[in-house]
């Protein structure tokens, strides 16, 4: 088991959005788990809010295969201060599998006018193949 550990900015604009490269897959490897610490609390909302999310670009930086997503689309989806969030891994199992070389990509998109995005650490935890 190893983690990939990456410190991402905040997006201080509600309706903008951001993307971050965390790093990359050292070797043959499964996803296990993805969380998020915040640097500020979020709470989600309805209408406009924001989702993040981790993307496999592949060696070629083109990828688009979704990790790991966490929409706060309600003001039941929290994040407080300081603390971890999983964030949901993907049900597809072959969207778990990266290869030696694979990018991984922290996206945060705000949906609709979105809400803003404290920044904080983003921590992807893998497993040899």
């Amino acid at each position: 088991m190893q983690v990939i550990e990456r410190n991402v900015p905040a997006v201080s604009t509600a309706n903008a959005s951001d993307d971050t490269v965390l790093g990359q897959a050292p070797f043959d490897c499964t996803v296990t788990g993805v969380e998020y610490v915040a640097e500020a609390a979020i709470t989600g909302a309805a209408t406009n809010h924001r989702t993040f999310s981790v993307v496999n670009k592949g060696q070629a930086g083109s990828g688009s295969t979704t990790v790991a997503s966490l929409a706060f689309d309600s003001g039941s989806v929290t994040a407080a201060a300081n603390n971890e969030r999983t964030i949901t891994l993907s049900g597809t199992a072959a969207s778990l599998v990266l290869a030696a070389g694979d990018t991984l990509l922290w996206r945060s998109v705000a949906v609709g006018t979105g809400i803003t995005d404290p920044g904080g650490v983003v921590r992807v935890t893998i497993s040899r193949s």
